[in-house]
């Protein structure tokens, strides 16, 4: 069979460049490459591939084989002379980490870490406080206490005892990393892991801290007076900046947020600055007008009743409402009236509201009372 030209194979020009050539390869290595592309065929054309670049980019091969053709390097290195069943460790697979960057984003090549070293700033802790209905409409202060990590106090947070210093790790060089050659199938691939000697950290402590055993930090009580503003509302979250862990290699500390639930009220009801409250009067007060007291976050209020007022009238009192967080005043207070009507009344009410319906020019026959309940009145 026929030996197909490694030019075409490549689909460059005989007089390409090296750089051409590189070009060419990877973009088809990196689409035919058997792990990205599944479909029939794929493997021994990529195979072909980099028997023409393993030709191809080498000078005195390519040389060679502009000369003699395929004969001028059977055996000296052409993709199917490695004895490796069509794979081969050089050649070709000599740039695979960079072929490995295209598949993968850079797994495989060499990539930049950031210094273990360096000052890092610590985790962020999240805290949940309930607080009274009240004290959410007023404000208040308080105080709070929870575990954190903390820089320790007797080395300063580099982990070694007093009197001595970290040493530079010299398995890693001080960059907290490895780098792991594997052959494979389809040639050597490099990947970095942590140094399993310091751990990441880049440095070995020979003389661990007796307080933090070398840790750099310990776990200890943090206690916080915080200032609840007038109008939290339940679920909001404040930041309190520094109160958070402590950060590695002297960095500074995180912050802490506070998550406010609020319990509820009997009283009131709350829906963002608005308070909503029912109050209940009889229906004389309705009919006839009246003025009320009326129960607010702020205190008692007079809220007058115009007469002939009816069932569910809502009634905004002004400003007496959730003050806002920015200042700017108070929302409103939504008071709905509820008429209730009495379950039983004497005889001389009963009369009292006939002659009220007969003076309107209207006619009422009250409903009797049942066998039952008069006989119930009289066994009492």
């Amino acid at each position: 069979m026929a030996q197909e030209d490694y030019y075409n194979v490549l689909g460059v020009d005989r007089n390409a460049s090296d750089k051409e050539i590189n070009a060419a390869y990877r973009k088809l290595a990196k689409k035919y490459h058997p792990d990205i592309n599944h479909e029939p065929g794929a493997e021994e054309k990529y195979k072909k591939i980099n028997e023409a670049y393993e030709v191809l980019h080498d000078q005195q091969k390519r040389a060679q084989y502009d000369q003699f053709g395929a004969a001028g390097v059977n055996g000296q290195g052409g993709f199917g002379g490695a004895g490796q069943g069509g794979y081969s460790d050089f050649g070709g697979f000599g740039d695979f980490g960079d072929i490995f960057n295209d598949f993968f984003g850079g797994a495989g090549g060499t990539s930049r870490h950031a210094d273990p070293k360096a000052p890092t700033r610590g985790e962020d802790l999240d805290y949940t406080l309930t607080i009274d209905f009240m004290d959410a409409i007023k404000g208040k202060k308080t105080q709070v206490s929870y575990t954190r990590s903390e820089t320790c106090q007797t080395c300063h947070g580099n982990g070694a005892e007093k009197g001595t210093q970290p040493v530079t790790c010299d398995k890693c060089g001080g960059s907290g990393i490895m780098t792991i050659s594997q052959k494979s199938m389809i040639g050597v691939i490099r990947r970095q892991t942590t140094c399993d000697k310091c751990r990441g950290r880049g440095v070995i402590i020979e003389h661990p801290c007796h307080t933090c055993h070398g840790n750099g930090v310990v776990d200890g009580k943090n206690t916080i007076e915080v200032n609840i503003p007038a109008g939290i509302d339940n679920g909001q979250q404040l930041r309190y900046e520094g109160q958070g862990e402590a950060g590695k290699n002297g960095g500074p500390y995180g912050d802490l947020y506070i998550s406010y639930r609020i319990r509820p009220s009997k009283d009131f009801e709350r829906k963002g600055n608005t308070i909503y409250t029912t109050v209940p009067i009889s229906f004389a007060q309705a009919t006839l007008g009246d003025e009320i007291n009326v129960k607010t976050v702020h205190g008692e209020k007079q809220l007058k009743i115009p007469a002939g007022t009816q069932p569910n009238k809502e009634f905004t009192l002004h400003g007496e409402g959730v003050p806002y967080l920015r200042g700017n005043g108070n929302g409103d207070q939504i008071t709905t009236i509820q008429v209730q009507i009495p379950k039983t009344i004497n005889q001389k009410q009963k009369d009292a509201l006939v002659e009220f319906v007969q003076a309107g020019g209207g006619s009422i026959t009250p409903q009797e009372k049942g066998f039952f309940e008069r006989l119930k009145e009289k066994l009492q």
